[in-house]
């Protein structure tokens, strides 16, 4: 898009500097870009273009010419002429010439309601005459100064999930070698009574909600291995159908869908085995796990086995083969965690029981900065070694502009875990504290942690003067600061915009900043009326708006006078 720059970019002042009762310099006239002066940056540049008429400056004569801004100079200009002897810039006499001019000084305060003038000497031989001193431009234009601090700190988020899916398989049926009929007895152990109080609890919890049952059924490691997978096969469907006569028993009310039972045979199970063969007091056991190392083929493991004539007796006898021969019944089940309002009251009442993700996700339930710094302060005490507590406590800080206290958060926090929020933190404060230097190494940083580390590198390069890239870097952000840096831009149109789309569309800086679009499109009506409403917010901008240099065009407007008195 084509930059567009509505101030006026140049202005002549002429500049009678006639020396008293001698000729020796002629009038010389004065084109300084821009004016008003900007500040920019940390600096104010000035272009100034210093044209000297014909037989303007004697043979002889050498002159010094020092702009100041304020009481603060510029580089001196030095012009001579023909015959002169120095080291400026020398002038024809008959022709005249032009001397271009650039200088750069940093700003301070006070530059703000100055003038730019110019003064120097004119030397011929041994007389030397003062150059009286001339106004030449205004200055200051310091709209840059208007950045504001919001710079956007970042929390530890949290990894709260409300349901998860859980397994409950705490019943199993065993099984008699090479059977799958279901012996009356098994239904009776303790571990079906437990399995059948589970799913009646299930049924009135709202906390559980069972969405599968699957059968895993296996068989020990001995025998065929097509054989062991058809009796993995017959197991998994005699427990199954034992399972839904105990639950018709129970009145248990299966979801429909036909899914709810799932038949999942197993086949030999080889690990069930290398794991009670590596638990047990077995003499052999060494040679045994040797083996299954060793061979990779089913019949083989089996056969070598069998030979430890011995050891196969004993692996009957310790219930280590018998034990595989199962069905266990495992049921999948969606575990609903607490609503937030029982996240509120727990936290209160009992916060201890939550989780460090509970506590951080009901922190986030709270906009009262009181209530969040309750919640951070609890994951602090209770989860001393996560990172986030201390982290997210010093973004309650400097949600409350203390600054001390959000830093020594922050730096605790990175301390603990370096990471891209710790280090977006730490630059935001870096850059507060006026090191802007060090906040952009930490920014940069941290620009993985998403779209506001860019944000904050924005309002850096507003006060480096960099406003095109400010205003790439702050993104979709309708903000002041972003409306601040098209308008420094020259984007006027898409400033207005922004501003009206924020949350300072009717502020008394957001009026403000929509007078000074105003001023830059000449519009007088939108610069009185936004003016006015600025005041209505904040009466002490009249003052500020009186001698602002943006406004400098309508200082002898009745309207503006009016409006400013």
């Amino acid at each position: 898009m084509k930059k567009q720059n509505f101030k006026k970019l140049g202005a002549v002042a002429v500049a009678a500097m006639a020396l008293t009762g001698c000729k020796l310099i002629g009038d010389l006239e004065y084109t300084v870009t821009p004016d008003p002066v900007e500040m920019h940056g940390d600096s104010v540049k000035v272009s100034v273009t210093v044209k000297v008429p014909e037989k303007g400056l004697h043979k002889k004569v050498t002159a010094e010419i020092t702009p100041k801004l304020g009481n603060h100079a510029f580089k001196t200009v030095y012009i001579q002429g023909e015959k002169a002897t120095g080291n400026g810039q020398v002038i024809p006499k008959k022709a005249g010439g032009t001397v271009n001019y650039t200088d750069v000084i940093a700003y301070s305060a006070d530059m703000e309601h100055a003038d730019l003038t110019v003064g120097g000497v004119a030397k011929k031989g041994k007389k030397e005459i003062e150059v009286e001193t001339k106004k030449i431009a205004d200055g200051t234009i310091v709209t840059p100064l208007w950045v504001q601090n919001d710079d956007k700190a970042l929390i530890g988020v949290d990894n709260f999930v409300r349901t998860t899916e859980e397994t409950y398989s705490g019943a199993q049926i065993n099984y008699n070698k090479g059977k799958s009929n279901v012996s009356a007895a098994e239904l009776k152990q303790d571990d079906m009574k437990e399995f059948i109080t589970w799913m009646a609890d299930a049924q009135v919890n709202p906390k559980k909600a069972p969405k599968k049952i699957n059968f895993n059924a296996y068989a020990s490691p001995e025998g065929e291995i097509d054989m062991n997978a058809n009796l993995a096969s017959d197991r998994a469907k005699s427990g199954k159908e034992a399972c839904i006569k105990l639950l018709e028993k129970a009145k248990f009310e299966v979801p429909e869908g036909g899914r709810f039972f799932a038949e999942n045979p197993k086949g030999e199970d080889w690990d069930g085995f290398k794991v009670a063969v590596e638990s047990s007091d077995l003499e052999d056991k060494d040679l045994i796990l040797r083996i299954l190392t060793m061979y990779s083929d089913l019949n083989k493991r089996e056969e070598e086995i069998r030979k430890m004539a011995k050891t196969y007796t004993q692996l009957e006898r310790k219930d280590i083969l018998p034990s595989l021969r199962r069905c266990q019944f495992a049921v999948i089940y969606d575990k609903i965690g607490w609503s937030d309002e029982e996240l509120k009251e727990l936290s209160k009442t009992k916060p201890d029981t939550l989780t460090v993700e509970e506590l951080l996700f009901t922190a986030a339930l709270y906009e009262d900065l009181g209530e969040k710094m309750r919640l951070y302060n609890l994951v602090v005490q209770y989860y001393p070694e996560d990172w986030r507590g201390p982290n997210n406590v010093g973004y309650v800080y400097y949600m409350q502009n203390d600054l001390a206290n959000a830093k020594t958060n922050f730096e605790k926090a990175n301390g603990m875990n370096e990471n891209p929020v710790t280090l977006n933190n730490l630059g935001i404060i870096a850059r507060i504290n006026g090191d802007r230097d060090k906040a952009t190494e930490l920014l940069n940083s941290a620009v993985s942690a998403g779209s506001e580390v860019k944000y904050n590198l924005g309002i850096i390069d507003i006060q480096n003067g960099d406003y095109a890239e400010a205003a790439g870097n702050m993104g979709s952000e309708n903000t002041f600061n972003k409306a601040l840096a098209q308008v420094l831009n020259g984007d006027l149109a898409t400033a207005l915009t922004t501003i009206d789309a924020s949350q300072d569309k009717e502020s008394a800086i957001g009026y403000y900043l929509k007078a000074i679009i105003g001023a830059r499109q000449n519009n007088l009506d939108m610069v009185v009326n936004n003016l006015k409403s600025a005041f209505a917010k904040d009466s002490s901008l009249k003052a500020k708006a009186s001698k602002d240099r943006e406004f400098i065009k309508f200082f002898e407007n009745a309207s503006f006078q009016n409006v400013v008195k």
